[in-house]
C-alpha cells in the first residue's frame, strides 16, 4: 500500500507540474503577445520595462510550487496510517488525517486569500471527500 501511494505521489507531482507549466507557459505567451500587439512589434521580442517583467508568470517557479504543494498534501494519506496494520482502522485514519488536512488547507486559502474561512473549509472538505470516494471505489472496481 505504501509502495502505490508513493508512486501515485510521484505521479501527481509531476503530472501536476507538468500541467502548471504548460498552463502557465501558455498565459506568458499570450501575456507577451499582447505586449507585442500595445507596443506595436509584431515579430521583434518584446523589451518589457522592469515593472511589466515582473508582473508576468514564470511557468518554472508555478509548476515546482505545483509539485511541492501536491506533494506535501499526498504525504498525508501516506504518513496517517504508516503504523497501522488494520487495513479497515488504517482506512478510517487516512480519512481521519485527510479530513483534517483538508479543512486546515482551506483555512489556509481563506486566509491568504482574505476570504470566508467557514465557506472555504467546506468547500475544500467535500471536494475532498468527492475526490476520496471516487478514487476508493474505482479502486475497488479494478482490484
Amino acid at each position: 500500500m505504501m509502495l502505490t501511494g508513493f508512486a501515485g505521489l510521484v505521479a501527481g507531482a509531476c503530472s501536476m507540474a507538468i500541467g502548471e507549466f504548460v498552463s502557465v507557459y501558455s498565459q506568458l505567451d499570450i501575456e507577451v503577445a499582447q505586449m507585442r500587439r500595445d507596443s506595436g512589434q509584431n515579430h521583434e521580442p518584446v523589451q518589457a520595462n522592469g515593472h511589466e517583467e515582473e508582473k508576468l508568470p514564470n511557468p518554472l517557479q508555478a509548476a515546482l510550487a505545483s509539485a511541492v504543494a501536491f506533494s506535501a498534501g499526498a504525504m498525508v494519506p501516506l504518513l496517517g496510517p504508516s503504523f497501522i496494520r488494520g487495513y479497515k482502522v488504517g482506512l478510517g485514519v487516512v480519512v481521519a488525517c485527510v479530513s483534517i488536512a483538508l479543512v486546515a488547507f482551506g483555512w489556509l486559502g481563506a486566509v491568504l486569500g482574505k476570504a470566508q474561512a467557514g465557506q472555504s473549509c467546506l468547500r475544500v472538505l467535500l471536494g475532498g471527500w468527492l475526490t476520496m470516494a471516487v478514487t476508493f471505489g474505482l479502486t475497488k472496481l479494478i482490484a
